[in-house]
C-alpha cells in the first residue's frame, strides 16, 4: 500500500467530517484510490465524490465508504461479504481491517478489473466471484459481516440467513426511485440501515439517509436475469 500524502489529506478531511474510528482512518489513507478510478478522473481521485467507473457504474463517495466501514466494527478476525465489488476500492478498505473479505459483483468486466487491481497491489485476503448478490455466497456462509452496496426495499433473505448470530449487516434500504419534487425526475434515496442478528431475530438501526442505486439481479449477458440499473461501489 502507499504512504501517499493525498491519502493522508483525504483522511485528514474524513476525520473532521466525523469518521472517529483511526482504523478507518488508516486504512483509507493506505488505499491508493486513484488505482480505482478511470484514467480521466485520476486527477481528482482523492476529492471527497463519487466517480464514475466503467459499466455505468460508480466508485462511492469516500466519506459513505469510511462511515459504513465504521458502522460495520470491522477487526482483525472478521469475515466480511459485500455485495457489489464494483472498482473494488471498499474491498480494498476493508480487506486492511479485516481477516478476509468475499466480494460478489453482476458485471463481469467491473470484476476482472477489481481482481486485476488486487493482485497489482497485492492484497491477497479478498475472495471474488462473478454472482447474483441476492443469493450471497452460501459456500463460506455464516459472515460476521455483510454490507450491501446496492439499496432494495428489504434485505435478500439469503443475506440474513448467511450473517451469523451477532453479525452485522450495513445497506441502504428503501425505495430505489422517490419523485422529485423540485421537478429534476426520478431520484435515488435510501436509508442506511444497521442490522444486528439476535436470538430473537433482528435488531434494527436507521443511520443517515444515502442515496444509492437499485440492486438488480442476475448477470448481465447470461441469461439468468436482465441487465438493469447500474450497481454502487
Amino acid at each position: 500500500m502507499t504512504g501517499d500524502p493525498r491519502g493522508t489529506a483525504l483522511a485528514d478531511e474524513l476525520r473532521r467530517e466525523g469518521i472517529r474510528d483511526e482504523r478507518v482512518l488508516s486504512a483509507i489513507a493506505a488505499v491508493p484510490r486513484e488505482y480505482f478510478v478511470d484514467r480521466p478522473f485520476e486527477g481528482v481521485a482523492y476529492e471527497n465524490m463519487a466517480l464514475p467507473i466503467a459499466c455505468g457504474q460508480t466508485i462511492s463517495q469516500p466519506y459513505v465508504v469510511a462511515y459504513m466501514t465504521e458502522v460495520l466494527q470491522v477487526d482483525a478476525r472478521s469475515r466480511v461479504l459485500e455485495i457489489g465489488t464494483g472498482s473494488g476500492y471498499q474491498a480494498a478498505v476493508l480487506s486492511q481491517l479485516c481477516r478476509r473479505v468475499y466480494t460478489i459483483e453482476r458485471h463481469r468486466p467491473l470484476l476482472e478489473e477489481a481482481e486485476r487491481r488486487f493482485k497489482a497491489l497485492r492484497i491477497e485476503n479478498i475472495a471474488s466471484r462473478l454472482g447474483d448478490g441476492f443469493g450471497g455466497w452460501p459456500e463460506q456462509a455464516p459472515f460476521d459481516l455483510i454490507l450491501m452496496t446496492a439499496a432494495a426495499d428489504s434485505v435478500p433473505p439469503a443475506l440474513m440467513e448467511q450473517l451469523k448470530l451477532g453479525g452485522i449487516l450495513v445497506a441502504p434500504i428503501g425505495a430505489a426511485t422517490q419523485h422529485d419534487p423540485f421537478g429534476a425526475g426520478e431520484i435515488f434515496c435510501q436509508l442506511l440501515t444497521k442490522m444486528i442478528r439476535c436470538e430473537t431475530g433482528f435488531k434494527q438501526e436507521k443511520l443517515i439517509p444515502v442515496v444509492f442505486v437499485p440492486m438488480v439481479a442476475g448477470i448481465p449477458g447470461s441469461g439468468s436475469g436482465q441487465d438493469g440499473p447500474k450497481q454502487k461501489d
